[in-house]
Order: C-alpha cells, then sequence, then structure tokens
C-alpha cells in the first residue's frame, strides 16, 4: 500500500468523527443520536448501515456539518471519492471553520487532486485545530507531493509536538530525512519510532532500509529478520532482506541463494495450485502482446535503458502494453505513454486483479522490471498471469519466483555454469543486456586531469551500501602504491557530514589521511567525472547507471568479476564496449590493472577523447540493433512455449 492510502486508514480509526457542535434543537439531538449510531454500525462492520443512518441524520438536521462529514467518511471507506468530496463540502458550505471536514476533505482528495489546493484545507485544519497531530501530517504531505521538503519536515515536526507518541509522523519523517540522504537522522527517528511502538514490523524495514544506506548490512538483515519473526508473510520484509544480502560483502551466491528459494517456497508456492492454463494464440508469427510491468515509467534512472528499448520496438511486430505502478506523472512518463500501444495504470489494484487483467489482456510476455525494488509487482506475477514471463534490469538479479522463466541476461553477467544461482532460466542475449541512452546535457568530454594537475584522481559515484571493508581496503591500497593520488567518492549518501565522517574515519583505519579524499554530494555528476581520471567500481555488487555514465565521459574503471548477475554488471559494460582489458577476477588483480592504469599518464589522455567514440560505435549505444536483438529473445521464447504441449 502506498504511503497516502496507510496513513489514509490509519487517520481514519484515530480521527473521530463525534460533532462539536453544540445541541440547540431537538432536530440536532436526533441527527446526533443517528451519527452514534452510524459509528457503531461502522465498528461493526455494516457499512451499507452506517450510510443509511448518516443520511437519515442529515434528513432530521440539513444544517449538521457532522453528519455530511461522517457521510464522507462512509462513502470514502467504500471507495466512492468523488460523492465522498461532495460531502465534505457541504459540510464546509455549512460551516467553513469545521475543521475535521477540512481534514477529512484533504484526505480524501490526498493523491487525486492538485496538492497546492489540498494544502489549504489541511492548513485551515490546523489553524482552526492546531491540537490536530493528524492534519499536521496531512500538511506534511501535501508539501511533500509540491517538493517543499523542509515545510514538511516542519509540519512533521509539529505533530510529534502535538502529540509525542504518534508513530506515523515519526515514520514519515523518518522517510524523509532517508529520501534527503540525511541517513544519520533517519536512522534515529526510525529507532525513536519503534521505542514507541516495539513491536511494529513496518518501522523495522524502514530502519533497515536506512541502516543498509548507511553500510549496516548485517543490522539491516537483523531488522528484515525480525519483521519477519513478528509477520511471516510481509513481502516487503522479505524483498528489502534480499536486497540487503546482494550487498553482503561476505556472504558466497550460495548462501543468498538459499534465501531467495525460501522466499521462493513462501510467496511463490502456494499460488502454485491456483495457476491457469493460458489459453493464448499459439500462432508464432503473429503480432505479440508483450507487457511491461514497472513502477519507474517516470524520471527514474531505468529510463537511460527502458526508453531506447521502447522507442525502437516493431510496433507492427510487438503490441506493447504498460502496466505502470505510479502515483504521479512527470514528464518522463509522458514519453513512455507515446511509447506504448496500451496504458494501464496499477496503483491500488491487488495482485489477484492486476494479475487477472493481465491476463484478460492475453498478454503472451509479460516482463518485470523492477525485481526487489519498492513498489514492485512480483505478488502478481507468482499467479502466473501470462504464458512466458521475463525477468529484466529490476535490481539486476533474480527475482527467486520460479513463477518467472526466463532472466533477461548475458554470458558476461551470468557465466555457464551460474544457472543453480537464478530461480529463472537464463536466457543469454549476445553481450550486452543492455543498452544506454545518456542523459541530457553531459556536454564534452574534457581534457584528463591529471595532465595539469600533476597526480591521478580516481573516483566512484556509488551509493554508501556498495562500500564495505573490502573496497575500502583495496582503494586505500591503490591510493598509497599511487604516490599523490586522491579518491573521490560522490554521491547523495555523502551529502550527509555523519556520512562523511564515517567513511573518512574507516580509511584512517587504513593509513589514509583525510587530504586525500574528496567527498560529496553533486547533482548533476558531470563535473565530478569531469575532475576524475580512473573509474573504480564497487564490489562484490557493482555499481550500475553510475559506470555507463563514467565510461562516457571518457574514464576508463576497473571491475571486479564477482557473483553472477550483480557482481559482474560491470564486466557486461566492459565486454559491451569493447574493453574487457579492465576486468579483473580477484583483489589483487584489480588493485594492480587500477595501478597500472595510473602508470600511464599519456595513455589514459588518449583513453579520455576515444572512450565515448568507443561506446557511441558498440552495441552498448545500439538502441534499433538491441529491440531487434530483444524481439528475436521474445520470439523464440513464446514459440518454445508455443510447441510445448499444454
Amino acid at each position: 500500500m502506498n504511503k497516502f492510502g496507510r496513513l489514509l486508514n490509519i487517520f481514519r480509526r484515530e480521527t473521530p468523527g463525534d460533532s462539536l457542535v453544540v445541541r440547540v434543537s431537538s432536530a440536532a439531538e436526533a441527527a446526533q443520536s443517528l451519527i452514534e449510531q452510524g459509528h457503531l454500525a461502522d465498528e461493526r462492520g455494516e457499512p451499507e448501515e452506517a450510510l443509511r443512518l448518516y443520511r437519515a441524520a442529515i434528513a432530521k438536521d440539513p444544517s449538521s456539518p457532522d453528519a455530511q462529514m461522517n457521510l464522507g467518511n462512509a462513502l470514502n471507506a467504500k471507495g466512492e471519492l468523488a460523492a465522498a468530496v461532495q460531502a465534505y463540502q457541504r459540510a464546509l458550505a455549512i460551516d467553513p471553520a469545521h475543521a475535521k471536514s477540512h481534514y477529512n476533505l484533504g484526505i480524501a482528495q490526498l493523491g487525486h487532486a492538485d496538492p497546492a489546493s489540498v494544502e489549504v484545507h489541511f492548513a485551515s485544519a490546523v489553524r482552526l485545530c492546531e491540537d490536530f497531530p493528524q492534519a499536521w501530517v496531512g500538511l506534511a504531505l501535501a508539501r511533500e507531493a509540491q517538493g517543499n521538503v523542509d515545510g514538511a519536515i516542519e509540519a512533521y515536526r509539529d505533530a510529534i509536538r502535538v502529540r509525542p507518541d504518534f508513530v506515523e509522523a515519526h515514520r514519515n519523517l523518518g522517510g524523509v530525512h532517508l529520501q534527503l540522504g540525511r541517513i544519520d537522522l533517519a536512522v534515529q527517528t526510525f529507532r525513536e519510532a519503534l521505542s514507541i511502538r516495539a513491536d511494529d514490523s513496518e518501522l523495522m524495514v524502514n530502519l533497515a532500509k536506512a541502516l543498509q544506506e548507511k553500510g549496516e548490512i548485517d543490522e539491516a538483515i537483523k531488522q528484515c529478520s525480525r519483521a519477519l519473526a513478528l509477520v511471516p508473510d510481509h513481502a516487503g520484509a522479505y524483498g528489502n532482506l534480499l536486497f540487503a544480502l546482494n550487498y553482503h560483502p561476505d556472504k558466497s551466491a550460495q548462501e543468498i541463494n538459499q534465501v531467495y528459494r525460501d522466499y521462493d517456497a513462501k510467496f511463490g508456492g502456494p499460488h502454485r495450485s491456483a495457476w491457469r492454463e493460458h489459453t493464448n494464440d499459439r500462432g508464432t508469427a503473429r503480432r505479440l502482446r508483450v507487457g511491461y510491468v514497472s513502477p519507474d515509467f517516470c524520471m527514474h534512472p531505468v529510463r537511460h535503458f527502458l526508453e531506447p528499448l521502447l522507442a525502437h520496438h516493431d510496433r507492427s511486430a510487438i503490441q506493447v502494453h504498460a502496466y505502470a505502478e505510479l502515483i504521479h506523472d512527470d514528464a518522463v512518463t509522458q514519453r513512455y505513454r507515446g511509447y506504448v500501444d496500451h496504458w494501464i495504470a496499477t496503483a491500488g489494484m491487488s495482485d489477484d486483479a492486476l494479475a487477472e487483467r493481465i491476463r484478460a489482456d492475453r498478454i503472451d510476455i509479460l516482463i518485470d522490471l523492477a525485481g526487489h525494488t519498492a513498489h514492485n509487482r512480483l505478488g502478481a506475477f507468482a499467479r502466473k498471469p501470462a504464458p512466458v514471463s521475463v525477468a529484466w534490469i529490476g535490481c539486476g538479479h533474480t527475482t527467486g519466483l520460479s513463477a518467472i522463466d526466463h532472466l533477461l541476461t548475458d554470458v558476461a553477467s551470468s557465466p555457464p555454469g551460474s544457472e543453480p544461482l537464478f530461480a529463472e532460466k537464463p536466457w543469454r542475449l549476445a553481450t550486452p543486456t543492455y543498452v544506454y541512452r545518456p542523459a541530457e546535457g553531459m556536454g564534452d568530454v574534457n581534457a584528463l586531469p591529471a595532465m595539469q594537475r600533476g597526480y591521478v584522481t580516481f573516483g566512484t559515484l556509488t551509493r554508501s551500501v556498495r562500500i564495505n571493508h573490502r573496497t575500502i581496503r583495496a582503494w586505500a591500497e591503490i591510493l598509497k602504491r599511487v604516490e599523490g593520488s586522491r579518491l573521490v567518492v560522490d554521491s547523495k549518501n555523502y551529502q550527509d557530514e555523519a556520512m562523511r565522517a564515517a567513511l573518512t574515519y574507516r580509511f584512517a583505519a587504513h593509513g589514509i589521511g583525510a587530504e586525500r579524499l574528496e567527498l560529496g554530494a553533486h547533482t548533476p555528476p558531470w563535473d565530478v567525472l569531469r575532475g576524475i581520471d580512473i573509474g573504480l567500481d564497487c564490489f562484490p555488487h557493482n555499481s550500475g547507471t553510475t559506470l555507463f555514465e563514467t565510461l562516457y565521459m571518457g574514464l576508463p574503471y576497473v571491475t571486479l568479476a564477482g557473483r553472477p548477475s550483480v557482481g559482474r554488471l560491470g564486466s557486461t559494460i566492459l565486454e559491451g564496449a569493447g574493453h574487457p582489458e579492465w576486468i579483473t577476477n580477484t583483489e589483487a588483480e584489480y588493485i594492480d590493472k587500477a595501478v597500472a592504469l595510473a602508470s600511464d599518464v599519456p595513455r589514459l589522455a588518449v583513453l579520455r577523447q576515444q572512450l565515448r567514440a568507443d561506446m557511441q560505435a558498440s552495441p552498448l549505444m545500439d538502441e534499433a540493433g538491441f529491440a531487434r536483438k530483444v524481439e528475436a529473445a521474445y520470439r523464440s521464447m513464446f514459440k518454445r512455449w508455443a510447441e510445448t504441449p499444454a
């Protein structure tokens, strides 16, 4: 459930509908009695009876704002949003100072109407009744929706001031800190919330996400495990557990794979008995219906890889359906709409409903683009709604669901022999499994910084979760062996002073002083890349989009080929670009390769001017060629299904 929906349900429970109006007539008293009876009907789970009683209250006293508001609450609970909004508006027409109607109208419209107009109602509610913590949280959400994060933080703090034990205010405040990269504050806020409600599994998962961003993988795993001990079927906790395990620096691929198998047994296995035969036309030469399922049809890094594929699909051969798990559209969303034949908004659909919609659309091939990232719809895939299903992009690894037939991959990422590590059967394209479209405004490649500075600068744009004791050990050794060299680490996480201090301390333990580190957060990071000579990939979980950006800006990078899939993305990119010479297989080789690159500055200067052209001429940026390659794979997958007896 999205944040808006969760809060609406909580507030419906916590915000009573009792009247504050002074009873001045027998009609008002009768209406109030009917309202109270309606509350009792609500509590008994009799929504139609509650509706009847609220309407009767309005008939008794048409001037009662409380009766109109409670009717709105009941209609909203039924999902009749437009009718609920009208009821709240009638309440406010009767009494413009009715704080709870302002609040409930704001909740009803949150996520549906212009957030600036929604903010007005929450602001009115807190102006009329300052001691109204739910309204302060509503005000914060409306501000968040407009990008006013400072105003949102202020409103969350007001909610906590009014009601210090209001867990939802703490939870959402922690979420804003996490979104802003204020990791220590996020951890602190989630821990405060858990001190109030120690058995809240959602808070444990949120804390795990923040701890993961700090690089405290073991503690993040512990919090996910605590959540699962309380709620064994908590799919979000399991997804975050799997996500955290992928980054663990010391666990083997086999250990991690066992947890994926457990996930499949718990969340995939129970649906197998309900799988139904697919009656899709088995003709293999016809136009195929292909469905893409994603929460990221918007301004998200996946656009660099998904847009070029969708833009170049042969629509005479492929009918494209987009199943979009979005709350808000943006300019990129509008571009995506133009690439597809059918756009289906899925937010609010249950997994059963989404699976039935996909089946009704007679999708032939269904592609998951999220994996275990936020707002995924793996629950729908577990129900086997299409004859062929495929995992691609997402978190760059197996979903763990054996209900998904294939993982779209390549030999560099998933070498022969790695098949047991995937729930899906690897379907290997010619390397690479990606095509890259650069972001707008990256600008030209500059001259090699080392030529002017007289020293070499290494760098990475990675998130903190990928930096661990192994990467720090290797990077520190490189800095020791390359005299005068510097290391740039730049990502959103390092706008947090506490995060910068912690990383500086960890390098100091290896004898590297703060003067050799440049830690920061810049968006966009193109000028940061212009100041780096050599890129350093992370391991055992490689970096992602930033590796493409690094090459495109003229920087060679060194990668360590580790665990299949997540630990070999760097290898896939270098193979695709025609530069496998920078792929290594051990930490010692990784260090040696980086040192060797740094020892030949004139060669680095030549590479600087050559790499972008190498990429542009390679399969990494052949958009039409990649689309043909993927379409051929889809048709072969479907042919295999079509020729298999039912």
